[in-house]
């Protein structure tokens, strides 16, 4: 039986509550830092599609991305450009700096997008993105919760990407059906597979930028990385789940 009198026991027992309160502390932290990059992520798409929906129903996309002139390439390029700025820039940049550039890339994605709406039936479109909706709460739930350490699939899944990349230019030439078919499915089953990893990845920096200056900036890289998971994955499945106009 346990002495009362005993300073041990208290100071064991003071030991256990403290570690178990740091736990609920870290997990609770984690939560708020993912719930935050879900936000940027979920928020960015919305405004990229109501900018889409609204630059094609004035006619401007049609205009503009359709016809001669600088102006729609520019559109075309300029969300890469905001990408590298981002990324490659995130150690100089405030957390505002980062959060406003965020918001500028989904709306400029959003004028590049918009020819979705020329090419597809918005029927088609909207069924397209509740599929890629569904799929991504699933694998990225997948990446949240798994045990497996899936570090081990970056390589693989960038390398993939490179290839994907290279065989979307050859195709350009060869303009093939099959192949475009092809690319698709694959296209589909790499973002996938990125927002697995990419979720894990992003749960496991909480634990470096956790109390750090860095903390509000990887929750936008976080957001921005999943954003592009979510973006290519729909974009691949409209490929062959959408009916053209």
């Amino acid at each position: 039986m346990a002495n009362w009198s005993d300073p041990r026991s208290d100071i064991a027992g003071f030991g256990v509550d403290a570690t178990a309160a740091r736990g609920e502390a870290f997990d609770a932290g984690l939560r708020r830092y993912m719930l935050s990059v879900y936000n940027y992520m979920a928020s960015g798409v919305l405004l990229t599609g109501v900018v889409a929906m609204l630059f094609a129903s004035s006619g401007l996309a049609l205009q503009i991305l359709a016809g001669p002139g600088i102006l729609k390439y520019v559109i075309m390029f300029a969300p890469l450009a905001f990408v590298m700025v981002m990324s490659f820039g995130a150690n100089r940049l405030s957390t505002v700096t980062m959060q406003a550039l965020f918001w500028a890339y989904a709306a400029v994605m959003g004028l590049s997008l918009s020819s979705i709406f020329l090419v597809y039936t918005g029927t088609s479109i909207a069924q397209t993105f509740f599929a890629t909706a569904a799929a991504f709460a699933g694998l990225s739930l997948y990446g949240y919760t798994t045990k497996k350490d899936l570090s081990g699939f970056g390589t693989f899944l960038i390398m993939g990407l490179v290839g994907l990349l290279v065989a979307s230019l050859i195709n350009i030439f060869l303009k093939s059906s099959t192949m475009d078919l092809v690319i698709s499915i694959v296209g589909v089953l790499l973002f996938a597979g990125l927002t697995a990893y990419d979720t894990q990845k992003i749960k496991s920096i909480y634990t470096h930028v956790a109390g750090t200056d860095m903390m509000g900036k990887s929750v936008v890289l976080g957001a921005l990385n999943l954003y592009l998971d979510f973006i290519n994955m729909f974009l691949f499945l409209l490929r062959f789940m959408g009916d053209r106009r």
